[in-house]
């Protein structure tokens, strides 16, 4: 059997003591991996972030389950993504069963040319884990342990917390708050702030099951299995020959009868016969049962208060969207905060974070919604359209497109952004401003890289040319707006490998970043800090350039 995680123990501390009359600038409450995420990248923005959680370890349990390719992108870019890929399991595949037989297949990554995968599955507590050794290796983050906010109200043009910690109860003052302290956010209801939305009533049990089995690395998901009649079935592997199993239960189902293991492990069981695994002994490492809600919170932004992840917004496990959202917020959210509080952008910048991250809120939702209402239907009417689909989608490839096991996570696209610069002139494809830039393998100095890994934390322009005569030009563009902290650092995409003198030249080996680009000699792509982009032009020029530059950073 698999050795049992050990969970850490870290020192309660208590935060810096700023000078007087001054304030931390930025206070994130939750050290799930959403504050933990949010105290890196702000801390890679050149931010002083005091991290504050009320307990000492990570989180019980695998909870957070499922990584997709954009959320482990940005893991990457945290400095916490080879551990992530080393630890996890990586799948692509999926495979959908209706009773006895296998309805279809689906892989994630349909196209190479991508350095992530299309999802690994890594159990929350590693995730966590990871998180804090990188947290521990950037000095202007401050973690503390065992530090319970118990109050929290605007303070001028700031926010006066009372925290208990480990010496008794004190108060903080800070410039600004990040508020990722979960589903149930305290802060959100010290704050009189809600979320709005559908509560589901269908009970799940959830188990963490350490066993030797052959299943491949791969998602399962069964509608009316023999094993497990009238209900739903998921199937996953973790790390550590951990395996998570969700079995849906009803909504009459009680919760505290079906977590004991007598009810448990028959279920698991009947499950493994079915499959001919008669000989698999295994062990629950921790069960749970739960219900779910969709809904999100009106605004992300109160005053000096931001929520993000589970705090600002909740959906229903399937898909995977819960974590990889809440990853995107702190893509979406650390750069903006980081020039504000630099004087680099107006205050209003903020406001865009809600704009942005609320659409994909609703879309992470809408989608939520309509795979719960698929995986349990709630009329006759339902359940006799889900039967039918189910059926034709053995042979016919439309009804497949129908199914819905939970749609999973992708990029969220930001084509209706304020900050983005609409094209002037005519591209194909979907890198229109507001999509996050796509992945391409590139060579640098004769090395294999991967396009990317050149972008983010600052402003980028892509150059894709191969005319000395275009460098010179724009570099020369490129001056004129100055040496300032917002000029856009340049990377020139060559078809054909070579070195320029003061400028990083990748070489488009498959040409595929020029093509998921539509780029011809002499296109450029602005892209912003968090990997989207925010203009592109066929030919660019020093105006456009700094306009662009002007509307990304909210002025």
């Amino acid at each position: 059997m698999a050795v049992a995680y050990v969970h850490p123990h870290f020192a309660a501390r208590l935060p810096p003591r700023p000078q007087a009359g001054a304030r931390i600038p930025l206070v994130i409450v939750g050290a799930g991996p959403i504050g933990l995420a949010a105290a890196i990248d702000c801390a890679q923005h050149g931010l002083s972030v005091v991290l504050l959680d009320d307990d000492d370890t990570v989180s019980v349990g695998s909870r957070g389950l499922c990584y997709a390719k954009r959320s482990l992108e940005v893991l990457e870019r945290l400095g916490a993504g080879e551990p992530v890929l080393r630890k996890g399991v990586t799948w692509n595949t999926g495979r959908v069963f209706h009773r006895e037989r296998e309805v279809y297949s689906f892989e994630l990554l349909p196209e190479p040319g991508h350095a992530m995968p299309g999802m690994v599955n890594l159990q929350q507590y590693y995730l966590e884990q990871y998180l804090v050794d990188r947290a521990q290796q950037l000095p202007g983050i401050a973690l503390c342990w065992k530090n319970r906010v118990e109050g929290i109200e605007p303070d001028g043009d700031g926010v006066l917390l009372r925290v208990n910690g480990p010496q008794g109860e004190y108060s903080l003052q800070a410039d600004w708050v990040i508020a990722a302290d979960g589903a149930r956010s305290p802060l959100r209801k010290m704050l009189g702030l809600d979320a709005e939305g559908k509560v589901f009533n269908d009970r799940f049990l959830i188990a963490d099951v350490s066993m030797h089995a052959q299943f491949p690395a791969e998602r399962w998901f069964w509608f009316d299995p023999p094993f497990h009649p009238g209900q739903s079935v998921l199937l996953h592997r973790q790390a550590d020959d951990i395996w998570r199993i969700d079995f849906q239960l009803g909504a009459g189902a009680d919760p505290e009868l079906e977590r004991q293991p007598e009810r448990v492990i028959p279920r698991i069981r009947a499950m493994l016969d079915h499959q001919g695994y008669h000989d698999v002994h295994f062990d629950l490492e921790w069960v749970s049962v739960y219900t779910f809600q969709c809904r999100r919170m009106r605004n992300f932004r109160s005053g000096r208060v931001l929520f993000a992840g589970d705090a600002a917004h909740q959906v229903s496990p399937f898909g995977a969207r819960g974590a990889n959202s809440g990853l995107q917020d702190v893509d979406n959210l650390a750069w903006k905060l980081a020039l504000v509080l630099r004087g680099l952008a107006p205050e209003s910048l903020l406001d865009s974070y809600d704009v942005e991250r609320s659409a994909a809120a609703d879309d992470n939702i809408d989608n939520s919604t309509r795979s719960t209402d698929f995986i349990t239907p709630k009329t006759e009417a339902a359940r006799r359209y889900r039967e039918a689909t189910l059926q034709l989608a053995v042979r016919h490839p439309f009804a497949r497109a129908l199914v819905n096991s939970g749609r999973l996570s992708t990029p969220t696209h930001l084509w209706d952004s304020p900050l983005n610069t609409p094209d002037a002139e005519p591209f194909g494809g979907v890198m229109r401003p507001g999509s996050p830039l796509a992945d391409a393998p590139v060579e640098l100095e004769g090395r294999a890289d991967w396009l990317l890994r050149h972008t983010g934390g600052g402003f980028t322009l892509l150059l894709f040319t191969d005319r000395a005569e275009d460098l010179r030009e724009t570099v020369l563009r490129l001056r004129e707006l100055g040496e300032g902290p917002l000029a856009p650092r340049l990377i020139v995409l060559a078809e054909q490998p070579g070195q320029l003198e003061g400028v990083q030249v990748l070489h488009d080996v498959q040409h595929l970043a020029a093509e998921r680009c539509d780029a011809r000699e002499g296109t450029a792509y602005l892209i912003r800090p968090d990997q989207h982009v925010a203009a592109r032009w066929r030919r660019v020029d020093a105006a456009g350039l700094r306009a662009a530059l002007a509307r990304a950073s909210g002025h």
